[in-house]
Formats: structure tokens, sequence, C-alpha cells
């Protein structure tokens, strides 16, 4: 298992990351963020992007989807891809890591795997 600050520097070694963040979205807050700041100010990104979240957790709860969980939330911009994802270990619920990419130097797919292995070793 990995600490937080482990995590966030794992996270920040995938090819093209720009900055990473763990959110609280019940609060909106940012627990830790990782980034030089330079494109993004990732408590911002994260205050904005726990909207994101609440927003389809109140669908899937509309559209009674209670069997299938978010495995991840992408949102692709014309030079970045942000993606978003929820934590599903018990120590970890109403948590989701953030993760902005530059869109020309990543591999989306490789992304999302990585992020997925991080997810599964990081210690709340």
């Amino acid at each position: 298992m990995a600490n937080l600050e482990t995590s966030l520097k794992e996270a920040m070694t995938i090819e093209g990351a720009i900055g990473v963040a763990l959110v609280d979205y019940g609060s909106g807050m940012a627990l830790g963020t990782l980034g030089d700041g330079g494109e993004i100010d990732l408590n911002v990104a994260a205050a904005a992007n726990t909207d994101l979240v609440r927003a389809k957790m109140r669908a899937m709860e509309l559209l009674n989807l209670h069997d299938d969980g978010i495995e991840d939330i992408l949102v692709t911009l014309t030079g970045q891809y942000h993606l978003i994802r929820p934590l599903t270990t018990a120590g970890g619920r109403g948590l989701f890591l953030y993760l902005a990419l530059n869109r020309s130097r990543s591999n989306l797919a490789m992304a999302r795997h990585q992020l997925k292995r991080i997810e599964a070793s990081l210690e709340v």
C-alpha cells in the first residue's frame, strides 16, 4: 500500500501528466495536489470537478444504476484530458483522484490503466 505523497508522485510519472489531486467530493477540498501549477490551478480544478462528480452520482441514482459504479469520468479538451477516478476502496469512499494530462503527450488508455493501479495501492 502506498501513502498519498507516494501515489501523487507516481501519478505525475504518467506520460503527459500536468497535475494530480486527491479530492474529497463531500467538501470539494483537495487533500493533496502535485503539479507545477503553470497550466492549471489544481485547487480550483478540484472544487470544480467535485460538482461534476456529484452530478454524475445524482444521475446514476435517478437512473437506478445502483449496481454499477463509476470507473472513471473523462473530460476531453482540445489540448488536455481530465481524468476523474472515484476511489472504490473502503477507506477511499467519498474521494476521487483527478489527473490532468497534456493531450498531445499522453496515451489515454495507459493513463487510465496506471491511475487504476495507483488507486488500488493508495492507502487513505
